[in-house]
Formats: structure tokens, C-alpha cells, sequence
């Protein structure tokens, strides 16, 4: 007998494994990664007890919780003048073109490293299909995604139970009230900048400014053909 769970691309439950098999060893916790078009009907099949899904769903017969919010970003081939912008809004992209979404989202990042324009992903997604050709910036006023757990309302019983409070953080004698928080758009962000910074090597001091800032806190400004195209496109 196992519990068997099912995520999308861009979740990682490594952590939730292990903290699952320290904690119950009599009972094994099968993950697989599958697409989301299929999570529902292996859900609702019972092929599965658990799944992480990335909302919206349809939760008729399910118990659903919200768990953390994706930030959106916006990715580029490497060589686009916005490609080292510290972030870009929607009317920034007027006029760029877009490409093509695929099935699979690691085919689309292909197309945007071949060119054919930019796509708006979570940074989950992002992250995971990084490529050394392609670069992702947040989108500012970007529609952020959410993740959630899910189960089948009659299969809530104590393991499914248990298994929910390791996800929320739950100590073994911890309430269900006692629940880690979710992350916010603003921390990913700011999380997802980072991430830039050390990818391309920025992450260090600059100048006696951290992180590449100006003595004053504030980001120095950006420079360059982005930044003056940037400019333009703004009217300035």
C-alpha cells in the first residue's frame, strides 16, 4: 500500500517527500509529474489519492487548498535589447511579437530562443526549462498563477490529513492551525530577481554597492541600447 500523489511541471516535492518518509515510514508516497490535462481524471479515477494542480480547476467533489502564488515573467532570447531590464510591464511588450505556444512549455522557450518572440510563463515553469540562450524577467502587472493541493472528498481520512499538514508545515503535534504562510508575488519577485543576478553573475558587489545598487539604496539605472529602446517605446 502507498500514497500516491501527482504534480505539474513547475512544482518540486522533494522536500514533502522526504519530510513524509521520515515521518511515515509504514506507508510509501509514489510522485509522478504529469500533464494537467490529465490530473483531474487520475484524480477522480482514483488512479491517485493527492495531487498538486495549478489553478484553475474545476473542484466539483474535491477539497482544495491554495497553497503559493507564482509570479509571472515575461522571457526573452538573450540577445533582446530588453534582456537585461530588472523587470518589464505589459505595455512594454506592445508590438512584440509573440510565440507560439506549445503543449509542452519547454518546446515554447525553444521558439523563443529561435526568436520567434517572447512568452509569459510562470517562473516555476521558467526556472525549471531554464536555458543558457533565453532570459526571464518578472512581469510587472502580470496575472500571477497559484498552486493548490487537492484531494477527492471521499478520500479524506487521516493519512491524506497528515500528509496535508506536512505540506503546510505542521510539526507532528502541531495544530491544523499552526500552517506555514504562502508566498507572496512581491517576495517571489524579488526572489526571481535574485536568481537572475547570481545566474548572470551579478550577485556580488559592484562598485562598493550591493547587488548592484547606488550608495543610496536605490537600483542603478539601466543603461544601453534595452534602456533606450525602453525609452522610446515610452515616449521619452
Amino acid at each position: 500500500m502507498a500514497l500516491r500523489l501527482d504534480y505539474v511541471a513547475g512544482v518540486s516535492p522533494s522536500k514533502w517527500l522526504r519530510a513524509w518518509g521520515e515521518r511515515r515510514a509504514d506507508l510509501p508516497l509514489e510522485a509522478a509529474r504529469v500533464d494537467e490535462s490529465v490530473q483531474l481524471d487520475r484524480l477522480r479515477s482514483g488512479e491517485v489519492d493527492l495531487a498538486f494542480v495549478r489553478l484553475p480547476v474545476d473542484a466539483d467533489g474535491l477539497h482544495l487548498i491554495p497553497l503559493w502564488e507564482e509570479l509571472a515573467v515575461v522571457v526573452l532570447p538573450k540577445d533582446h535589447a530588453f534582456a537585461e531590464e530588472a523587470e518589464l510591464s505589459l505595455a512594454d511588450l506592445g508590438g512584440e511579437p509573440v510565440a507560439p505556444v506549445q503543449t509542452d512549455p519547454a518546446m515554447t522557450l525553444e521558439l523563443v530562443a529561435a526568436g520567434t518572440g517572447y512568452a509569459i510563463v510562470p517562473h516555476s515553469i521558467a526556472r525549471l526549462h531554464h536555458r543558457r540562450d533565453v532570459v526571464a524577467i518578472p512581469l510587472s502587472d502580470g496575472t500571477s498563477t497559484r498552486i493548490a493541493l487537492v484531494w477527492r472528498v471521499e478520500r479524506d481520512d487521516d493519512d491524506i490529513q497528515e500528509f496535508v499538514g506536512v505540506v503546510r508545515g505542521r510539526g507532528v503535534r502541531s495544530s491544523r492551525g499552526d500552517e506555514a504562510p504562502t508566498m507572496k508575488p512581491a517576495k517571489a519577485a524579488k526572489l526571481a530577481a535574485a536568481e537572475r543576478r547570481a545566474a548572470d553573475g551579478r550577485g556580488g558587489r559592484a562598485g562598493g554597492a550591493k547587488g548592484g545598487k547606488a550608495a543610496s539604496g536605490r537600483a542603478a539605472p539601466r543603461t544601453g541600447q534595452g534602456a533606450k529602446q525602453r525609452h522610446r517605446r515610452r515616449g521619452r
